[in-house]
Formats: C-alpha cells, sequence, structure tokens
C-alpha cells in the first residue's frame, strides 16, 4: 500500500487527469490512496506547519514507512528508487509519503520518518510534485518487474 497525505487541494484539470492515470497504472502493483489536507498557508509560516502537522498526523500511524519529501532529502536515481522501495516493502508494506505545504513539512513530522527523500534541489509547485512522485513510484514498480518503460 503506497499513501501520499499531502498539504493543498489540486485545482488543476490537467494535473487532476495526470495524477489519475498514474493511479491507474500504479493500481496494478499496489494499493494507492492520496490524502490531501488543508494548506494553512495564510497564517505565519511556523503556524501553518504546525496546523497542518497536526492534519497530518491524524492520517499516520507507527506502523507505516514514513518518507518526507524534502529538499535537504538524499537524492537517487531511478533505479536507486526502485530497489528502495523494494527493499522498505520487504519490511514494511506500508510506505507514507508526505508532501509538505508552502513553508515545508513541520519538524515533528520529520521526526516520524525513517527517510528524508529529495528529488532536486530546486522547488517545484506542490501540486506538480504529485505528478512528478506518483510518476517516479509507477517507473520503481516497473523497474522492480523487470518491465520496460521509456527512459
Amino acid at each position: 500500500m503506497i499513501k501520499i497525505i499531502t498539504v493543498g487541494a489540486l485545482k488543476e484539470k490537467y494535473l487532476k487527469e495526470a495524477i489519475e492515470e498514474y493511479q491507474k497504472r500504479i493500481k496494478k502493483y499496489t494499493d494507492i490512496e492520496i490524502i490531501e489536507v488543508k494548506d494553512e498557508g495564510l497564517l505565519p509560516p511556523i503556524q501553518a506547519m504546525e496546523k497542518e502537522s497536526e492534519k497530518i498526523k491524524k492520517h499516520i500511524s507507527e506502523k507505516e514507512y514514513i518518507i518526507t519529501l524534502e529538499i535537504e532529502g538524499k537524492q537517487f536515481t531511478s533505479e536507486e528508487f526502485s530497489k528502495k522501495i523494494e527493499d522498505i516493502q520487504m519490511i514494511n508494506s506500508n510506505i507514507t509519503f508526505i508532501i509538505g505545504g508552502s513553508y515545508g513539512i513541520d519538524q515533528s513530522i520529520k521526526e516520524k520518518a525513517k527517510m528524508h527523500l529529495s528529488f532536486s534541489k530546486m522547488t517545484f509547485p506542490h501540486q506538480l510534485f504529485r505528478v512528478l512522485l506518483l510518476e517516479q513510484i509507477y517507473r520503481a514498480f516497473k523497474i522492480m518487474n523487470n518491465e520496460s518503460y521509456h527512459k
């Protein structure tokens, strides 16, 4: 089971369609769930992250392998990421990815994570990043199953 918890709601139709397509593709390999929590970006940064973290915590448990998406996190190639997901699934079939809001992820959530992941030192729009994450999860499963996928 893959769960993605993300701060903020998706509005753009083209991004929703891309996400739906990748969810459909990933379901061939595992169950997938996306949970949106309210973005508190109008509050001061520390208050916003604290409030968002309270909402995130309602959707996670100690049984899950939590991966936070952070600019300071570890970077992998697609092949390394695939191997990492495969290794995690050997010990825990419930992997939860957390994408923070515009101010990032509260420290209390970071402390719950077993892995801190970065796709780049660049900043991406959170809505677009969901598509990137789903694409890499799909690619990881294709690699794990020795199935061809465009490069």
